[in-house]
């Protein structure tokens, strides 16, 4: 770029986004944020003076870079973590897997505990959910839940890893092997989670990951699938590019060198490959601009993923004098989470209530969220459609979750005046 533009970016930059101090008492403390700098805004005006602005060269760059950080073969960016369940999940229901693939009327274990969009594929190509209970601490499923569940018509394993905390994937995998399952891992929370020294969104079939704002980095809005299958990359990028056959980029034609030479379907000999349709799809790609924002944020990763671990350890070394009132957050020993955020649950006996501690903590402006949907089977939309599933066992943790678990932040923007000011209200709530 011209440099009198890329210095009237950066004074524009520093201009509206001034540094700030926080202010106890007055500044809010959120929950989530983006953190960036002068480097998104230029790599986004460059991508505008493009003149391209759909999916190009920064997309490409995007995946292929995003791919080697987390250790997959493939990445598809989607318009958002939402679209990437939707497409990893279409995927397994593709044609093109014959026997293999998932058919109305399957089971599909996932649990209540979670966020609408990792339940709502399953729903919306008519298998049937099986939501099984989760453990208190962890948050996550444990791995007899599962085995019990399983059914001959159980056809895949769908979860998440909550709030960035991974569940027993060594185990996962193997019953996945073992009973012929496909399983799906969305690790829209996880981004940077390890577990076994390995990075999550690398142990199923199909994972995902998110880059809405919230999210450990941002696009804005935006996600991405990946594979290690080169057969599930192609029905991938099909699906997410209108279901279309053709596997030209955009903007390009005739890659296979018989564009006008193909007979698919019932369709004439020789009809246009870019307008042959093999799967059922979407228009769910990014804009170039969202991609060269991915890039900048990208760079920023492993700083971002550092320093949530030290805002958690934070919190965990000075809340853990309050377990007489919590359950505190737990995690595998061979997990090494890349926290979304920090799980408090209020203990019945506390003396107080869920809406007790977080309208305090709210007339304090420190932010707070629940466990998003704490029992989907009881969200409005489930109720009133009457949406069929199963339940092994009880869902009896999932339902103290809904009634009394809450997270606070831990992103990066948090610093550590902000986090000894929530330290600090939550003790004088307890001494009130």
């Amino acid at each position: 770029m011209d440099d009198t533009l890329v210095e009237a970016v950066i004074a524009t930059y520093r201009e509206k986004f001034p540094s700030r101090t926080f202010t106890p008492g007055e500044s809010f403390v959120p929950v989530s944020g983006k953190i960036f700098d002068e480097h998104e805004m230029l790599n986004m005006v460059e991508a505008v003076m493009d003149g391209w602005w759909t999916g190009g060269r920064f997309s490409d760059l995007f995946e292929r870079r995003l791919a080697k950080w987390v250790g997959v073969k493939y990445a598809a960016l989607v318009n958002s973590g939402s679209s990437a369940n939707l497409v990893a999940f279409s995927a397994l229901t593709s044609m093109k897997l014959g026997e293999k693939r998932l058919k109305p009327g399957d089971e599909v274990i996932s649990v209540a505990a979670g966020f609408p969009t990792t339940v709502n594929p399953i729903v919306q190509h008519g298998l049937i959910p099986v939501f099984v209970d989760v453990e208190l601490g962890t948050y996550n499923v444990s791995i007899e839940h599962i085995k019990k569940a399983i059914t001959p018509k159980t056809r895949a394993i769908f979860l998440a890893h909550t709030l960035g905390n991974p569940y027993d994937l060594d185990e996962i995998v193997a019953l996945c092997e073992e009973h012929d399952l496909w399983f799906i891992e969305d690790n829209c929370d996880g981004l940077g989670s390890q577990y076994n020294g390995k990075k999550t969104g690398t142990f199923g079939h199909v994972a995902t990951c998110s880059f809405y704002p919230a999210h450990h980095i941002t696009m804005g809005e935006g996600g991405a699938v990946f594979t290690n299958n080169p057969r599930l990359f192609k029905i991938i990028e099909s699906i997410r590019d209108w279901g279309r056959d053709c596997w030209c980029d955009t903007g390009k034609d005739d890659t296979c060198g018989k564009r006008f030479c193909w007979q698919l379907g019932d369709l004439p000999f020789g009809y246009d490959h870019k307008y042959t349709y093999s799967e059922l799809g979407y228009n769910l790609k990014v804009t170039d601009m969202q991609a060269a924002l991915g890039l900048a944020q990208l760079e920023k990763l492993d700083g971002f993923v550092e320093k949530r671990k030290e805002n958690f350890a934070y919190l965990y070394e000075h809340l853990k004098k309050f377990e007489k009132y919590f359950i505190l957050p737990q995690w595998s020993e061979k997990a090494e989470p890349s926290w979304f955020g920090f799980l408090l649950s209020v203990k019945e006996d506390a003396g107080f209530t869920r809406t007790d501690i977080i309208q305090f903590l709210n007339q304090k402006k420190i932010g707070t969220r629940l466990l998003f949907a704490g029992n989907i089977t009881k969200q409005p939309y489930f109720v009133e459609r009457q949406i069929p599933f199963r339940v092994e066992g009880t869902l009896d943790n999932t339902d103290f979750i809904m009634n009394n678990t809450f997270w606070i932040g831990v992103y990066p923007g948090i610093t550590e005046d902000m986090l000894e000011y929530v330290v600090k209200n939550i003790q004088e709530f307890i001494n009130k």
